[in-house]
């Protein structure tokens, strides 16, 4: 039987992409049969039996993912009273991500801030909200993860050790007095990085490290995320989810955890919400109420743009952030070298939780604060921000008018 595990290991990969070749040709027909309807005369599109062929036609279009980084789309930012240009600039690249900056046209200096997105099965255009409100005030970069399944076997690997080496010469490339806002998944990647950094005494070290809803200490106040992490062993996950990247691809014969995946397993956390958006979307096009139609369409454009995430970086933070509290013990090595938060003296420290978070739960940010125990208590923040879930730290209203206002604050009062 164990001599059959190296045939069978792809075999879930390939039953996807069969999966998708299979729908391909019905896609299409939809497409087809969608563009001719739009040449026809509007009384026609109007007749409600035609309206609802219409309607399931787009549905079928949209049926599946897409594993190709959205655009940022943000060509423009008011800046005081005027619109300003925005010009999106590769600063630095290697194979499994890269480092874009959003450079503003005529814009004076402001303080330079790298915003570390999450390595989590999106891209990091999830983030273009969280973006859009930062870029008036800030010189803003992104860390820009590239999917797994692009990247060659020959490349090499990608690992914890790597996230955290990768975020280290992303500041390095923007230079001394940046600041870092680490959002979600990657604030102990984030920490570990900053901790080398200052112990290194290295000049690029951020002036101001903000953590927003990421699992520093996953011990605390656990979710029913951290109890699916905790609940198996490893190897189950090894077994379990991780496969090869198919032959077509550049990455063939990389072992990924596949992006589908990941979003199935996140969509299964709340399936009755995700199958009423789409008969939301269905109804809205019946009726033609396009403008209720473009905003959940919108929203599952980017949530279907799936990236693969290679097998060592997947199982390596589920062990050592979720399995074995590494960091919060004073346990973590990265890169054979011990991670101490206690060297980090100079960075400020601002933590944001969002009071309702079923994800990453109250108290599991703000642990940092403990960790980096050398810090002076003035140069520390924590905000808690009440009615708002995971997304709500960092993305919608609230982040914007609430917030955000603070880590505008804590920047300034850094840099």
């Amino acid at each position: 039987m164990a001599s059959l595990e190296p045939l069978t290991e792809p075999l879930l990969y390939r039953a996807f992409q069969s999966a998708t070749d299979l729908l391909t040709p019905a896609r299409l027909a939809a497409g087809w049969a969608s563009s001719a309807l739009a040449l026809t005369a509007p009384w026609v599109r109007d007749v409600p039996s035609v309206s609802r062929m219409a309607a399931g036609w787009e549905m079928l279009v949209r049926a599946g993912m897409t594993h190709h980084r959205p655009s940022y789309g943000i060509d423009s930012v008011r800046v005081g009273a005027h619109e300003t240009p925005v010009v999106e600039e590769d600063v630095v690249g290697t194979p499994f991500g890269g480092l874009v900056r959003f450079r503003k046209e005529g814009v004076g200096e402001q303080p330079k801030v790298l915003l570390v997105a999450p390595l989590s099965g999106h891209f990091a255009t999830l983030l273009r909200g969280t973006l859009t409100t930062l870029l008036p005030d800030n010189d803003v970069y992104i860390t820009d993860w590239r999917n797994a399944r692009d990247a060659p076997v020959s490349e090499g690997a990608f690992g914890f050790d790597e996230y955290v080496a990768h975020v280290i010469a992303f500041l390095e490339a923007i230079g001394p007095g940046a600041h870092l806002i680490g959002v979600c998944q990657p604030c102990a990647h984030a920490l570990a990085a900053v901790a080398l950094m200052a112990e290194d005494d290295n000049p690029a070290t951020p002036r101001s490290m903000t953590l927003m809803a990421g699992p520093v200490d996953t011990r605390i106040n656990p979710t029913t995320v951290n109890r699916l992490a905790t609940d198996k062993p490893i190897e189950w996950f090894e077994k379990n989810l991780i496969s090869t990247v198919p032959a077509r691809y550049p990455g063939a014969g990389r072992r990924v955890y596949p992006g589908f995946l990941q979003l199935t397993a996140f969509m299964l956390m709340n399936p009755g919400r995700h199958v009423d958006q789409h008969v939301d979307l269905w109804t809205h096009l019946a009726l033609n109420r396009r403008e209720e139609a473009e905003t959940i369409k919108t929203f599952y454009d980017e949530y279907f743009a799936v990236l693969d995430l290679t097998a060592e970086f997947y199982l390596e933070t589920v062990s050592r952030v979720f399995q074995q509290h590494l960091l919060p013990k004073g346990e973590l090595v990265c890169a054979n070298r011990k991670v101490d938060p206690r060297a980090i003296r100079k960075t400020a420290l601002m933590t944001v939780e969002g009071e309702r978070d079923d994800i990453c739960s109250v108290g599991q940010t703000v642990a940092a604060h403990g960790l980096c125990s050398n810090i002076f208590a003035n140069r520390k923040r924590h905000h808690l921000q009440p009615g708002v879930g995971h997304y709500g730290v960092f993305s919608g209203r609230k982040w914007t008018t609430q917030v955000y206002p603070m880590v505008r604050n804590m920047i300034l009062a850094a840099d």
